[in-house]
């Protein structure tokens, strides 16, 4: 699975055969399919990886940010990482040949990530960094929304633009449409220190 991941992220999964599982990683394509029915249970087990690392992922944000604005800072540092070596065609191919890893996929998102930016929101208002009166189920959903809008090759063809500069430009404009005055300061902080690194 761990190579499987590896090769699907970088390639794409609909460019990646068993056959090359299996070369990459030395072995039979039999002693593969001993582990796995078919290509479909093992996009299964990869998605499982890579939902299970965003959950580690959103835990480590949450337990390091300052605040809900500094929360968002830390997942595009980690969504910039992710990105340096992603295959912008994974979505594509999951929704297309995968429906059933690509429910999982939608699912996890309409339940934990929904959650996950839910409770961002309610904490940046309680701190006061970001406005109240925001309808946070549309926003929320606005969000998720906006994160799959960076795959959609009808507005932004894949060879001319860069997946972590879309990621910056959407969630600098999700974050300006948020904040407060106080808020705004912190955005000009963090955005400070991202350049002296």
């Amino acid at each position: 699975m761990q190579k499987a991941h590896e090769l699907f992220m970088r390639i794409g999964i609909r460019s990646v055969s068993m056959d090359e599982i299996a070369g990459q990683l030395g072995i039979s394509k039999k002693t593969i399919y001993n582990s796995f029915k078919d290509k479909d249970a093992l996009v299964d087990g990869v998605l499982d990886i890579e939902i299970g690392k965003k959950v580690v992922d959103c835990a480590i944000t949450k337990e390091k940010r300052e605040n809900a604005v500094h929360e968002i800072f830390l997942e595009m540092d980690i969504l910039e990482e992710m990105f340096a070596t992603f295959n912008p065609s994974v979505l594509f191919d999951l929704e297309k040949y995968h429906p059933s890893a690509f429910k999982k996929f939608t699912d996890h998102h309409n339940t934990f990530m929904y959650q996950k930016i839910k409770e961002n929101i309610e904490t940046g208002i309680a701190e006061g960094n970001y406005r109240e009166g925001i309808d946070l189920d549309i926003i929320t959903r606005y969000k998720i929304g906006s994160m799959f809008l960076v795959f959609n090759m009808n507005y932004f063809p894949h060879g001319d633009y860069q997946l972590p500069k879309l990621c910056l430009e959407i969630t600098d404009h999700f974050l300006h449409g948020l904040v407060t005055p106080k808020g705004k300061e912190l955005i000009d902080k963090y955005k400070q220190q991202r350049q002296k690194q």
